[in-house]
């Protein structure tokens, strides 16, 4: 794919421009970016039927070119769902600002004192697939932690990301955030041009695909955040509660099958599955799951189950499937998990407290959870307002990542005339490393 110088350059306007607007940004108080907040809110309001017209139409042609069904579901956008991204922003107004808190304060000596000062990243690129609301959640989040973001949207969600960001940036006219601080790119060329402009842009947040976001990792020099893959699990223990983790089996599943966050494994322990498989299985095949099983699973459920290959526990269906099998113990479950999933989420259904704990100890994922959905990995139900996506990676941040994902630091030094000589050599002068109060 190649692009023109023109086009290149054009892009590296709109990166600097950003960069400008986002230095603006960075240094606004509080409440003047919970103002710029509430605008994008009401903008969107006054906007909706435009906003839903046009994710209708980005629907219907999408349908038309054959659109896979995981990635239907993410892109549309029913009044409803605006009018939750819209209470969203309001959440995101309402956290405390991540941006000028002092993490550190010390005095090195009598009149040299140190500040560690949090801080904007700068600009963010965002690229993703399908999922309009994302515009929203994103351009809310660099707003409060006073990032400029540019945002790369899939062709199949043009329409509804053009009229997203026209009225975000319409409310921005109406605030002190100059409304060049949110950009949207629209072209597939653009992309590849964007992951080249280490030099504007700070991070790029991929969220779509796990070849998308591979492909996203292979072809830049920015820092990326993000996952490849969402595969999750259950395991079910042999001190699970069969009714309860019938019902957590099925929230996870089917709740939003399309979700990076549902479950792709089941795992089963073999004392337990004579009498939990058949009970979930019948609950499953309700919501209309296609099961996939291991010999053990068949083995209670019946040769109609479909055998899972090796290729399953690797898998992301994002679908209405899901892949069974029966272990032997907890360390078989975690050894399962560490060795085919993605450390996303995974959870435990069981009432031994102790087997719990080991569980959340051992499995190396973002979100360990016990009794419980792993439908609740996500920014808005842990309180963060919205998110700009889930990373896995081992370094902070991980697993949903909201305000403080999108924050750094800066250290601020002031004396009064101090040297370093002065702290060395044989005559050096001892600092005093007093913490001051914060």
């Amino acid at each position: 794919m190649t692009v023109s110088s023109t086009a290149s350059s054009a892009l590296t306007a709109i990166a600097q421009q950003t960069r400008r607007s986002a230095r603006q940004l960075a240094v606004l108080p509080t409440a003047a970016k919970n103002q710029a907040l509430e605008a994008i809110a009401q903008a969107l309001a006054d906007a909706a039927p435009d906003i839903v017209a046009a994710n209708e139409a980005d629907c219907e042609a999408a349908l038309a070119a054959g659109i896979a069904k995981p990635l239907y579901a993410r892109l549309k956008l029913d009044a409803d769902k605006l009018q939750g991204a819209i209470a969203g922003v309001r959440d995101v107004a309402k956290l405390v600002d991540p941006i000028g808190q002092v993490q550190i304060h010390r005095e090195l000596d009598t009149g040299l004192v140190l500040k560690r000062l949090s801080c904007p990243l700068g600009v963010l690129g965002v690229i993703f697939e399908a999922r309009p609301d994302a515009v929203v959640q994103i351009a809310s989040l660099a707003v409060k932690s006073g990032n400029g973001v540019i945002l790369k949207g899939g062709q199949e969600a043009v329409r509804s990301c053009e009229a997203l960001v026209k009225a975000i940036r319409q409310g921005l006219a109406q605030s002190e955030v100059p409304p060049e601080a949110v950009q949207l790119l629209t072209t597939r060329e653009e992309t590849l041009e964007l992951l080249k402009l280490d030099h504007y842009v700070d991070l790029i947040i991929p969220r779509g695909s796990n070849s998308f976001v591979r492909f996203v990792q292979d072809n830049t020099r920015i820092p990326v955040l993000g996952h490849a893959d969402g595969i999750c699990h259950l395991y079910v223990d042999e001190a699970a509660a069969i009714d309860k983790a019938v019902t957590i089996a099925v929230d996870s599943k089917t709740q939003y099958p399309a979700a990076c966050n549902a479950i792709e494994t089941l795992l089963v322990h073999r004392a337990i599955a004579p009498r939990y498989l058949p009970a979930v299985a019948e609950a499953l095949r309700a919501k209309d799951v296609k099961l996939l099983g291991d010999d053990g699973a068949i083995a209670i459920l019946g040769d109609d189950l479909e055998r899972a290959t090796e290729a399953d526990w690797s898998t992301e269906y994002s679908d209405l499937i899901l892949a069974i099998k029966v272990v032997d113990s907890l360390a078989a479950a975690i050894d399962h998990i560490n060795t085919y999933g993605s450390r996303h989420t995974d959870a435990i259904a069981t009432e031994n407290d102790q087997a719990a704990q080991d569980f959340m100890a051992q499995v190396d994922s973002a979100g360990v959870y016990h009794n419980c959905s792993t439908r609740f990995a996500d920014g808005f139900r842990y309180g963060f307002g919205a998110e700009v996506g889930i990373s896995t990676q081992k370094m902070p941040p991980r697993g949903p990542v909201g305000l403080e994902g999108l924050v750094t630091y800066k250290y601020q030094v002031v004396g009064d005339g101090h040297i370093a000589a002065t702290y060395a050599g044989t005559d050096a002068k001892p600092f005093t490393h007093q913490d001051l109060t914060l």
